[in-house]
């Protein structure tokens, strides 16, 4: 989905858990990198917790955001979630170019 409003760090907060809700079936011990903190302590809390405005224009956003959370609830997994070093590697590859 496309939503009009978002931050770059609820954007890794979904794709973590987007991919720790796929591995979790089939790829328990696949490290998931991810070169933003915030969205990781985000996981470890089980929280997303943005500062952006809930209104008309970001709630199918937050509607999204409450499933990850539910899913982050409900389920445990063991993939470890690792920071990306972009320092020592260069731009995560998942960002395509883009910054």
């Amino acid at each position: 989905p496309v939503f009009p409003l978002g931050t770059n760090n609820i954007g890794e907060f979904l794709a973590i858990v987007h991919a720790l809700a796929q591995f979790s079936k089939d790829k328990p011990d696949l490290t998931i990198y991810t070169d933003s903190r915030i969205a990781m302590g985000w996981i470890k809390r089980r929280k997303c917790r943005s500062k952006l405005p809930h209104n008309q224009k970001t709630d199918k956003l937050f509607q999204v955001i409450a499933r990850a959370e539910n899913w982050l609830k409900a389920n445990s997994w063991t993939n470890p979630i690792k920071k990306w070093e972009t320092k020592k590697w260069g731009e995560i590859p998942a960002d395509f170019g883009r910054k």
